[in-house]
């Protein structure tokens, strides 16, 4: 297993667990309070202040960073949006930053993200 495969299989557990918190606003709180234990970020953020903001939240809290290839996989990664009847992902939102508070059970996935060298 790669990271590419184990990214977002860890993302949709520790949201099937609760353990996740999306967007700027819920990530930098759950950074703060030292309940993060990796922090995602899109590469297509095109706001060079957040990207700053994260990195420097992480930087200081020594929560590991990796980044997504895009705004809308990592937003479909975090469920947000649609699935239809065929079970395809429909309507999805983009998501700049997902911080992952809670692996939920331990996996193979989650030993390869922890693994991962950025």
């Amino acid at each position: 297993m790669d990271i590419n495969t184990a990214l977002p299989l860890v993302i949709r557990k520790s949201k099937a667990h609760s353990g996740l918190a999306r967007g700027l606003h819920e990530a930098a709180k759950a950074i703060e309070k030292h309940n993060a234990h990796l922090c995602v970020i899109a590469d297509d953020c095109d706001q060079p202040d957040y990207v700053k903001l994260v990195k420097a939240l992480c930087a200081d809290h020594n929560v590991k960073m990796l980044r997504a290839p895009s705004a809308k996989a990592l937003g479909e990664w975090a469920g947000l949006c649609k699935i239809d009847s065929e079970g395809k992902a429909r309507k999805v939102v983009g998501c700049s930053c997902v911080v992952v508070k809670d692996y939920g059970e331990q996996h193979e996935a989650v030993e390869v993200v922890q693994q991962h060298k950025d």
